[in-house]
């Protein structure tokens, strides 16, 4: 390890709080120095939260994959006319909340396409439907493209829709459609989706409304180290501010299906010591966070392990349904068994425990 990066992981474990230029640098770091990195945000991760490897029993329902927009790394989303479009209505929404009950799910996950017959009483009747069916589950739900949009076909502001969505039954709020906090970036990725600014706004809203929300970042495509990290460096301002993130949730872009690398708009995803030190700088410099997750979905089982060794703590969901991921490419994202959880977090020495979603502890 040079003299230089070993000076700043002991500053930064010390408490020195990282800038944005030191994120870059480490993200730009190579050779065995990453597994430096990775052991300085073990360390921290560790000091923070034990040797817990915590999973919640979720279960999603992707309501609809008929979508106004064209994001550029969506392989999931279909516009009229479409073979495969669909729209689950009130029987089958009620249907898959019945089904999650019967499973002992905690938590109910809707993020859908932003179907053009949609406004914000389309989102109220789901999570009623849902709270009906099935209502001890938490509802984790929408983002803040879903909660501008609902605002925008109803001629509402986004704290209304916020203040009705939360009387429906919605508990947290998904902390997607972040992508990469960067404009110039998003105008390549997500043209028609909401701006900077609007995002931080929505996410404001929530978390002083009593809403929690996670927080999350889309890396791998066309966005550089600067970038994510002045991605980390906005989460980390918010955070300051509101107290209101649950988890980062980093997720590695799934690039096979997409149209941005169809066109040579994006690389074929991270790599894997990318993967490493995304968690890894973000357990460093994210310090106003207790929880970072790995995602499976994304990064498959094998590096969600390694992830666990480089910052991350926590596993994420079983799911059950996963779409979004599996059209964009990838594999076996339906379901984890809590019993593979197990062996992952024993293979390395730690215990697993099961979570809600605000990460209170039920075993």
């Amino acid at each position: 390890m040079t003299p230089p990066l070993q000076e700043l992981l002991s500053d930064t474990l010390a408490g020195h709080r990282l800038t944005e230029e030191e994120a870059v640098r480490l993200f730009a770091t190579r050779d065995r120095d990453v597994w430096a990195i990775a052991a300085a945000a073990d360390e921290l991760r560790e000091e923070r939260v034990g040797d817990v490897v915590t999973y919640i029993r979720n279960q999603n329902i992707n309501v609809t994959n008929l979508c106004v927009n064209a994001c550029g790394f969506c392989g999931f989303s279909r516009k009229p006319g479409d073979p495969d479009v669909y729209r689950y209505d009130e029987t089958v929404v009620r249907k898959k909340a019945r089904e999650a009950r019967e499973r002992n799910v905690t938590e109910i996950c809707t993020v859908s396409g932003l179907h053009p017959g949609f406004d914000a009483q389309s989102y109220i009747d789901i999570y009623s439907w849902i709270r009906d069916e099935a209502p001890a589950v938490h509802i984790h739900a929408s983002n803040p493209m879903e909660v501008a949009y609902a605002a925008r076909r109803s001629g509402l502001s986004t704290r209304e829709v916020l203040i009705a969505m939360k009387a429906a039954g919605l508990s947290t709020l998904c902390g997607t459609a972040a992508e990469v906090l960067v404009d110039d970036v998003r105008r390549v990725i997500c043209p028609d989706k909401i701006d900077t600014a609007t995002w931080v706004r929505v996410i404001r809203e929530a978390h002083y409304l009593g809403i929690p929300s996670t927080a999350t970042i889309m890396y791998g495509h066309c966005e550089s180290d600067a970038d994510r990290a002045r991605h980390l460096g906005i989460l980390r301002e918010i955070q300051d501010e509101t107290h209101g993130f649950t988890e980062f949730v980093p997720l590695s872009f799934i690039h096979e299906n997409t149209p941005l690398y169809r066109a040579g708009l994006a690389r074929a995803g991270a790599t894997g010591r990318e993967d490493l030190l995304m968690f890894a700088v973000a357990r460093l410099f994210l310090d106003n966070f207790d929880h970072v997750q790995a995602s499976w979905v994304k990064l498959g089982t094998k590096m969600a392990e390694a992830a666990l060794l480089a910052g991350a703590d926590d596993l994420g969901g079983t799911l059950f349904e996963e779409s979004i991921s599996r059209e964009a490419g990838a594999r076996g994202t339906s379901y984890l068994d809590p019993g593979d959880m197990r062996r992952m977090a024993e293979d390395l020495g730690r215990m697993l425990r099961q979570r809600t979603t605000i990460y209170d502890l039920l075993d």
